[in-house]
Parts: C-alpha cells; structure tokens; sequence
C-alpha cells in the first residue's frame, strides 16, 4: 500500500529539545551550566523518557509538562545546579521555545506539496505542543497536532497510536511514521506502521521485539521514503 499519511514524534524528531540547555549555557548569569550543558540535557532527556514509561505501566499518568520539570529536576541536582531557581526558570521558559531541525520546514512542504496528510503525535501536552509549533513555524504544514493527553498514556501504549487512524481513517500500512527514539519506532513497529528512526548520534539499535524499517542519520530523506 502506498504512504498516504506521515506522522511525526515531536521532542528529539521535529524539535531540538537540547538546544534549551546549549542556549542557557551561553547566557550571562549561568557560567555554572557552560561546562555541564550536555550532561544535563542528556539526563534531563532520559529522566523526561524514564517517567512516562513508569507512569504508564504504573496507572499514574501526569501531563507532559508535570514530567518535563521533574526531569529536569533529577538533572539539575544531579549535576549540583539545583540551588539556582533562576536557571531552573530559564530552562523551563527555553523548552517553550524549542526550534526545528533545519530541514523540518522544506521536508514537510514537500509532503504537504504532494498532496500527504501530516501529524505529530507526541507525549506532549497540547499547550506544549501548540508553543513548539509556533515557535518552530509548521503548523501551515501540519494538518493535525495529536497529544497523548487525549488517551491517558504515555507512548509507545497501542492507544496513543490508535489516534492516528481515528484522526485520518486510514489503514495501519498507509502510515509512515517517523521518530528520534528507538523505542518508539520500534513500538510502532509492532503496531503495523512503516517506521523510520531518526538516529542522529548513531546509537546502538534496542533490543526490543521489532525493529524500525529505516534507519536515518536526519529526516532529509522522508518525502523519498513517503514514495517522493
């Protein structure tokens, strides 16, 4: 079957989600962070993930934004920094913030040029999700945002993928679905999607049931994969 709808994870894929913490580090009053950014991104990174897998399979689902400060938490103290309620805020602030990777906007024009439909279904919070999409400017090149807020659970839970059929009535085949984290291409795997992982630091593959059908080093590549 053909590619009809591609459908993006948003934190990591779309959205640069260290670049909070690269651009604190170089703002006056936070010297502390300049040689300890990239230790609290990628922590602050892992926590945010840790938590939604262990509410979801606990039952004690939070809102994104619950999850993302107390990650950042749990890396701020981790790194010595938890006593600066200042870099704490501007950290915060920043994740409303968030860009696109370069070549998000001209890889989603081309689907959209050729007639597919396009989403993001994040772990995110809609008002997180709306803050991004501005930020970055997409949303004339996104036909939907969808949140797991809607369902009550974290990815890669069948539900949150359920979302995208209810939303664009298609088959499960005519979805290429596109994310930065194993995992979650590889649940989606598993659920029937055609999936890409967006390895950008070439990471080792997860030793989970199923594996993503692409693997790439950035999203160039998607509208030819999308059958472009």
């Amino acid at each position: 079957m053909a590619i009809t709808t591609c459908v993006f994870d948003a934190y990591g894929t779309l959205f640069d989600v260290a670049a909070a913490t690269r651009q604190a580090a170089d703002e006056p009053g936070f010297e502390g962070l300049k040689d300890k950014w990239t230790t609290v991104a990628a922590h602050w990174r892992l926590k945010q993930l840790q938590y939604t897998w262990l509410r979801a399979v606990a039952d004690a689902h939070a809102d994104f934004w619950d999850v993302t400060q107390d990650g950042l938490d749990w890396a701020l103290e981790a790194a010595g920094l938890q006593g600066d309620p200042d870099l704490r805020q501007r950290l915060l602030d920043l994740y409303w913030e968030l860009q696109a990777y370069p070549e998000v906007p001209a890889m989603l024009k081309a689907l959209k040029e050729a007639g597919l439909q396009t989403a993001i279904l994040s772990n995110g919070s809609p008002p997180m999700l709306d803050g991004a999409v501005k930020s970055a400017g997409i949303g004339d090149v996104l036909d939907d945002v969808l949140s797991v807020e809607s369902v009550g659970v974290f990815k890669p839970h069948a539900r949150v993928y359920d979302l995208v059929q209810d939303r664009f009535g298609c088959a499960r085949g005519d979805v290429l679905f596109v994310s930065s984290n194993g995992w979650d291409a590889a649940g989606a795997s598993g659920y029937g999607f055609v999936t890409a992982w967006v390895n950008r630091i070439g990471e080792p593959m997860d030793r989970l049931p199923w594996t993503p059908a692409h693997v790439l080093s950035d999203l160039t590549s998607i509208p030819k994969l999308a059958g472009l």
